[in-house]
């Protein structure tokens, strides 16, 4: 019988930036063994633009890309989430809703790209930044749950 796959959940408070690219990461760097998911305590209207223009950049689809309420995911017919993956403070310190499955819970500290300000050239230097630091990690990830 084929295992089922590890259903992952990344927050932050906006769902714009961090949690975006940590859910396209996974897809991707999981080949299948993970179901990746990002949502928001406090969801921003939709994803940045810059984190759309890094990930078309890099070959990602980002036509079906949205900010999510992490409430989405506590709905009774919300998928199981195995893994919740906390990627700012600000939501690591909140009292998230329950989700089902009773999911084990990491949290990466990962500076917002999105709130850094300057030229266009230092705002996407800070998106590359963040979408490298999430790439190891989610890399390791991926490995230590091969």
């Amino acid at each position: 019988m084929a295992e089922r796959a590890t259903s992952v959940l990344f927050l932050c408070s906006g769902n714009s930036a961090r949690s975006v690219l940590a859910e396209r990461l996974l897809d991707r760097l999981g080949h299948g063994r993970f179901h990746a998911y990002s949502a928001g305590s406090q969801p921003k209207p939709a994803p940045h633009a810059q984190t759309l223009a890094l990930l078309r950049a890099r070959g990602y689809e980002t036509a079906q890309l949205r900010s999510k309420s992490w409430d989405e995911f506590a709905a009774a017919d919300a998928p199981r989430i195995d893994l919740v993956i906390t990627v700012c403070d600000a939501a690591a310190g909140q009292a998230c809703p329950f989700f089902s499955g009773a999911p084990a819970r990491l949290h990466w500290s990962i500076e917002d790209p999105a709130a850094v300000t300057g030229s266009p050239a230092e705002v996407r230097a800070a998106f590359e930044r963040a979408y490298d630091e999430l790439e190891g990690r989610i890399e390791a990830l991926v490995k230590e749950r091969a």
